[in-house]
């Protein structure tokens, strides 16, 4: 889809959605452009990213939009030149109904609507932070939580715990990159815009390029923090899973060496030769009882005396 935006009565912003070839190509001949396809758009190397020719920018974030099943990431085209600005998306764009309804408050030249979208992402990314570190707190409650040492009591309840645990904590880690990916190119992208369009770049547009770089540094700075949160969370939840094998191991194995007292007295007195004494005595049957219940007890009672149950 070709959407034309008009400011005093001239194009200045073109925005193609899921364009067609013939939309493309379109887009190209009307405005003597070179838009890159989608293949371009989404190559990771820096210089295929950002890129300057005869005063024309074209730019390529890899940005994610919300979906139903989950965080994918889409590529977002810039084409920008003094007159006029040519965006391609992929896919619908949480930013963009909010950049349609600034734009439309007062005529804006093309460098004054990137700005727009730019600061607009900037807030996305910002807002996925902050998502992100809602959610981080939460997992760090539930792990750390002592309420939750009544829950570990229950095996099968702590191990589903731990599981889904593990799982958010690698979904997270998985939306965090999409978001540090954006915030990447944007880190290069705007001083990239300052050098090579200072000389047509009014001051205005100068200034919120300034501000907007160093919103995207703050952001990233703040990123690197939450990813060492998330690993942290993770390193916690393994060591977790680490401690409920060791105390399974060491419930098996109190309780193998609890029950060989037992086993050995009751396999004794189950040998039925004629010669034992104690087949004679009048309450041969309660000692060997007795004996049998003492030599699980003391070993239990030592156990717990010694801190290892």
């Amino acid at each position: 889809m070709l959407t034309i935006h008009e400011s005093n009565g001239r194009p200045v912003w073109i925005d193609l959605f899921n364009p067609t070839a013939e939309e493309l190509g379109r887009a190209c001949t009307d405005y003597n452009l070179e838009i890159p396809p989608r293949a371009e758009m989404e190559e990771i190397e820096f210089s295929s990213r950002l890129q300057y020719e005869d005063g024309t920018f074209t730019i390529s974030l890899p940005v994610t939009p919300h979906t139903p099943n989950g965080d994918v990431t889409s590529p977002l085209g810039f084409v920008l030149t003094k007159d006029i600005l040519v965006t391609i998306r992929f896919a619908e764009l949480h930013v963009f109904p909010g950049v349609l309804r600034r734009v439309a408050r007062r005529p804006r030249t093309a460098p004054d609507v990137f700005l727009v979208i730019l600061e607009a992402l900037v807030d996305y990314g910002a807002d996925k932070l902050e998502e992100l570190r809602a959610e981080a707190m939460g997992i760090s409650n539930r792990i750390f939580h002592k309420e939750e040492e009544r829950a570990r009591r229950n095996v099968t309840r702590t191990n589903r715990m731990l599981r889904a645990t593990l799982v958010e904590i690698g979904n997270m880690g998985e939306r965090l990159s999409h978001t540090r990916d954006m915030l990447l190119v944007l880190q290069r992208a705007v001083p990239f815009l300052s050098d090579h369009g200072d000389s047509w770049l009014d001051d205005a547009v100068k200034t919120r390029l300034k501000t907007a770089g160093k919103d995207v540094q703050s952001l990233n700075d703040y990123e690197v923090h939450l990813t060492d949160k998330i690993q942290f969370l993770l390193d916690a939840a393994l060591g977790f899973i680490n401690t409920e094998q060791n105390d399974l191991f060491k419930v098996l194995t109190i309780a193998s060496v609890v029950g060989i007292p037992p086993t050995f007295f009751a396999s004794m007195y189950g040998m039925n030769f004629h010669d034992m004494p104690e087949y004679a005595w009048h309450y041969g049957y309660e000692w060997g009882l007795f004996l049998i219940i003492a030599s699980t007890i003391i070993p239990v009672v030592w156990f717990k005396i010694r801190g290892w149950w």
